[in-house]
């Protein structure tokens, strides 16, 4: 008979099951959390402040052929850095159910799999029969649910930034890479620096970029992720390079070198007897 402590194996560690109640036409399970701390969505801070709690109504894997309700009691945790915009934010679900979603991830790998296989009429079809109430609809979202996140690149802590032409002289954007794959992770409009804030400030475990010397790049970095260190990329490297030798040299040598006439025919003298020489070479070969 199943109970409480049996159930318990099949939800994450920090998850407890505190009752369970079978009706007519479902199976009603009740879940509280159990975790100590949680990272702010926006800022990425940690923090183990409980400010409330809120509950989630989320549809599991059918059981006995009966549709699993699952009433999960979570957290509201308070934010304490003072810049950050998000003062209070609710506790996700990492890898039992996505944010905002009604459906376990893998109920939703379930639904996904029957519609790969089959159709989405006629996995919608599948599922109800199995105890999961879903649309055709439905298994389409969750399709286009999948692939997205599949599409979605992580990135490590360095990354290259540069702009590119989308018609040159017209039009530019700016591509992200990977400094450590090399592989491009996003591509976004224009190259004044406004839409790469907007990706800085969802990616700041960024420790290292690898940029050009726009100066719209490096402010947007500076703002957002200040302690990241800012590299010149390998072209304007040796560019930086080079510059820096012309000037060394420039400031030890004079502006203007004269050749006297008595040097330069010398020069000429040593080129001909050069010239010469090789000519008497070829010919005796």
């Amino acid at each position: 008979m199943l109970n409480k402590m049996s159930l318990q194996h099949f939800f994450n560690p920090d998850m407890k099951v505190t009752s369970f109640k079978e009706f007519k036409d479902k199976i009603v399970i009740k879940i509280k959390s159990k975790t100590k701390k949680q990272f702010c969505t926006l800022c990425r801070s940690e923090s183990s402040y409980h400010q409330a709690t809120y509950k989630r109504v989320i549809d599991d894997l059918p059981l006995f052929g009966k549709p699993v309700q699952l009433i999960v009691t979570a957290y509201k945790y308070k934010c304490f850095i003072p810049d950050c915009e998000q003062k209070i934010f609710c506790e996700e679900l990492y890898g039992f159910a996505g944010k905002y979603r009604r459906r376990s991830q893998r109920c939703e790998d379930l639904i996904a799999a029957i519609g790969l296989n089959t159709s989405c009429e006629s996995g919608a079809l599948i599922c109800n029969l199995m105890g999961i109430n879903v649309s055709g609809d439905t298994v389409i979202r969750i399709l286009h649910h999948k692939v997205k996140e599949l599409s979605e690149e992580k990135c490590s802590d360095v990354i290259g930034v540069d702009d590119w032409a989308y018609k040159k002289r017209h039009t530019y954007g700016t591509v992200i890479c990977d400094g450590v794959t090399h592989n491009p992770i996003t591509i976004l409009d224009g190259r004044n620096g406004t839409e790469l804030k907007k990706w800085l400030k969802n990616n700041k475990h960024i420790k290292t970029v690898i940029r050009d010397r726009a100066g719209a790049y490096a402010s947007a970095i500076s703002q957002v992720i200040p302690d990241a260190i800012q590299v010149a990329d390998r072209f304007h490297l040796f560019n930086n390079f080079m510059h820096a030798v012309k000037d060394a040299i420039n400031s030890q040598l004079p502006e203007k070198i004269n050749i006297s006439e008595e040097q330069d025919s010398e020069k000429n003298d040593v080129f001909e007897k050069e010239a010469k020489t090789e000519s008497k070479k070829k010919s005796n070969k």
